[in-house]
This record gives structure tokens, sequence and C-alpha cells, in this order.
């Protein structure tokens, strides 16, 4: 019986009937699709290997701790693993609708927070695999870890393990209760080791604690709204979905030729995005940024593998008023290099280990509060959310067929419209984006966009490399 981290904790209380915590992913496979119960089969023999699966959440009577995850004795795989078809004739158009359609739907909390489905009909002969979880079960980079354990590394695949679990009973309120009081109780003793260990190490505290001041006074600065911006307003349950697409080669060569990191390019990329969406929209891009925030893992080396979130954020400015590709992409660099020292992660997870203390129905009632409050005014210190998963590059397969490509999906929370992942698998770079149906019709638009921001990048890089070669 574990209980939820108040980071996990609070991705459950900001959902209601339009923020929908679950992120996921689109899977293209090779075909054709394989049978069905053949697709079962392979999930039932994972599912051992990622628990959480097969747990569900349960609140503590009167909220006096935050939930826990409990076996679910009535776990269900065919519920949790669905089969569709795309109508005629299976296109791009088709397959985004469906995901929007699929992602709009809540997850239902009395069951473990999951869903696959199989998706077949695709006009090329492929079928696809569209997975969704709930935020509070796995962040993005513990999603890759999932993805890669429920696929194999090779077609042949290997054979399960036999599967011997019984869910344990679930517990009686009474001991909810009972083991909430207990991790009060327990409470001062770890913080007094904590303090202590700490206390061998009284350089290494002065270090987080300096850090954590920087960036705190780095994020000071958030605090002040953005004005308005036709990304954020109020949004509706219903979504829309597309995606870009290039590959780490291109990347790597805008990078060498033009300076910067992989991420650097991605951002400005996206930069190009949402200025192509400003323009669409009639807004006015002259001297303007828009405010995202990236998540960054804070996943120490010895924490891969586990299923908690991880996660903190930095707080940038994409350049959308620079018009030169080039420009912009320096632009880009010069900020992160300054986000990179200036303590803004540090001080996000400072500030999120700190509502632990925090009584959970304080916790849980603040943060709706907070996001129904933005969602009244339509402002907020940011305008969308942009976020790099890193994930395996070498191919996966289900069921002897391959993955060819993956496309990530990041969830919404009013007032902010439309958000972009990033996700890499096995040379390709895909970007997944997420809109509010009615406030941002045109997502298209932004798709465009980055994909024209990667090719004038790669046009100036090979310019460079061609100009420095002839002379």
């Amino acid at each position: 019986m574990d209980r939820l981290s108040p980071l996990d904790a609070s991705f459950l209380h900001i959902e209601d009937d339009v923020n929908l915590m679950h992120i996921g992913s689109v899977g293209i496979f090779e075909g054709p699709p394989p049978p069905f119960a053949d697709l079962r089969s392979m999930l039932e023999g994972k599912i051992q290997l990622v628990p959480r699966y097969r747990q569900r959440v349960r609140e503590i009577p009167f909220t006096l701790g935050r939930p826990v995850w409990v076996e679910d004795a009535h776990f269900n795989l065919d519920y949790h693993l669905r089969h569709t078809a795309l109508p005629a004739p299976g296109g791009r158009d088709e397959l985004r609708n469906l995901v929007g359609r699929i992602m709009a739907q809540r997850l239902d909390l009395t069951k473990p927070l999951w869903e696959w489905w199989v998706v077949e009909g695709l006009e090329d002969g492929n079928w696809a695999l569209i997975s969704k979880a709930h935020h509070c079960l796995v962040d993005g980079v513990s999603g890759t870890d999932l993805l890669a354990v429920a696929l194999e590394p090779s077609a042949e695949g290997t054979p399960p393990a036999p599967d011997r679990w019984e869910p344990e009973p679930e517990p009686s309120r009474v001991r909810l209760v009972a083991g909430t009081l207990g991790d009060y109780l327990a409470s001062p003793r770890e913080q007094l080791r904590a303090v202590r260990s700490w206390g061998r190490a009284p350089k290494r505290l002065a270090m987080q604690v300096a850090g954590s001041a920087k960036g705190l006074a780095s994020m000071s600065s958030l605090a002040r709204t953005r004005g308005e911006s036709t990304l954020l307003g109020p949004i509706g349950p219903h979504r829309r979905y597309a995606w870009a697409q290039t590959t780490i080669a291109e990347i790597k060569e805008i990078r060498t030729a033009l300076g910067g990191s992989v991420n650097d390019v991605v951002l400005a990329a996206v930069s190009q995005g949402y200025r192509e969406l400003l323009l669409a929209h009639g807004d006015e891009v002259a001297d303007r940024t828009v405010r995202t925030l990236v998540p960054v893992s804070v996943r120490k080396e010895n924490e891969q593998g586990t299923y908690n979130n991880k996660v903190s954020a930095i707080f940038a400015e994409l350049p959308v008023g620079v018009e030169d590709p080039v420009e912009r992409l320096n632009a880009v660099r010069v900020q992160m290099d300054r986000l990179k020292t200036s303590g803004q992660a540090v001080a996000a997870e400072t500030l999120t280990s700190l509502s632990g203390f925090a009584p959970p129905l304080l916790l849980a009632v603040g943060t709706r509060i907070a996001f129904r409050a933005a969602h009244r005014v339509h402002r907020t210190p940011i305008e969308t959310v942009t976020t790099n998963v890193p994930g395996p590059q070498q191919p996966l397969y289900a069921c002897g067929r391959q993955m060819l490509t993956a496309y990530p999906y990041v969830p919404l929370a009013s007032p902010v419209r439309v958000g972009t992942a990033i996700f890499s698998y096995n040379g390709n770079l895909s970007f997944g984006v997420t809109a509010d149906r009615d406030g941002v019709e045109d997502v298209e638009v932004l798709t465009r966009g980055i994909e024209e921001g990667i090719a004038e990048l790669l046009e100036a890089a090979r310019a460079v490399v061609a100009e420095s070669s002839t002379s």
C-alpha cells in the first residue's frame, strides 16, 4: 500500500470534467495487425513487470492523508485493452480524430488508470496502438521505461514468466486512517534523520539551499501574468490532436553547423510553429515571446525504473517575434544556457517537496482554487507546455511487428489551450500537439510551422557547411 507523492496527488486534484490529466502515445506498427488474442497474451505476460498497472487509487476517509495505491481485487485485463478500427480511408485525419476522441474521455478513477486501444484499418495496411495512462500513475520519463517493458526488443520476443499474482485484500477504512496517522507520527523521525544526514554534509546542504534560493529568485518574475493571448482561455472536454516529424540526424546536423544543443534546436522549431499559429490568429508577434513550461526530469541515476513522478520545471520564453530562423535558434540557445544556471528546476522541485508538509485537504482545495481562478480570469504565468522525452533508440516490436514511429500526447489544464510533446524513437523525432477542440481549430498550422522551422534551419545549416568547404 504505497502513498501517492504530493506531486502525483496534485494531478488527481487538478482533474475535473475538462482538465483531464492523462498522458499517452500513438505507436504506428507495420502490418498486417496480429490477431487480437495474441496482443492480449503479450500484454498478459508483461503486466506483472509493472505492478502499478493492476492497482487503483483509494482516497483516505475525511481526506486525512494523500491517497494510496491498492491492488484491484477485480482487475480485468479485457476492460483496459480495447479494439477498434478507423473509418475509410483510414488516413492521417481519421487517426488524429480518433486520438482526439479517445483522449477526451476521462479515465475511471475506480479502476487502474490506463487503457490500450488497438486500431486497425489504417490506409497503408499498418495498425496503431494508442496508450493512455493517468499522469499520477507515471511521468513521461518513466512512461518510456513502461513502453520498453511492454514491447519487445526483437521480433522473436521472449516467453513470459509464469504469473502467480494474487491481489492482496483491500485495506479497510480503519486501516487506511490508521496508516495515515502512523505516517504522520513517523514524519518527525524521518525529518530528523534527513536533517542529521544533511548535517554530516554541510557543504552539500549549503549548495542546495543556495541553488534553491537562486532559483526562487529567478522564478519570482513569473508571477506576472501574460496579458491577452489566443493561446489562453476557457477549454472544454474535447481535444484536437496533430503531429510533426523529423529525424534526430537532421536535428544533429543543424546543431553541428549552427551551434546549440538538440533541445535548443527543437525549441527553436517549436517557436516557429507558435509564430505561425499566432499570425494565423491575427495576434501581434513583433517583440513577442510565448512563455512555456518545460518539464525536466530530476530522477537520479539510482532511481531509474521507478514509476512515480520525478519531474521539475523551467520556464522558457519562445522567441516567436524573431523572424530569422538562425537568430531565433541563437536566442533560444542564449536563454537556455542562462536557465541551466538559474536554479529554476531546483526551486520548483523544492516547492513540490514542501507541498508534502501541507495538510492534504488544503493541498487538494488549494490546487483546485488556483486552476479555477486562472480559468475565470484567463490569465496565467505560462501560455503553453513543451515537454521533451527521450525514447529508446532501437526498434521495438509487438507480436513480431515493428513499431515504425511513435507520437506523444500531453494533457491540457485550463486556461492553457495547446501543448506540445516531443518524443525520440529509433532515429526519429516526433512532435505531438494537443489542443482544445473549440479554442484552437487550426492546430495543424502549428505542426506545419514546426516542420517548416526545421526545414529552414536545415537549409541554413547546409549553407554554412557549403560556404566553409569552399573558403
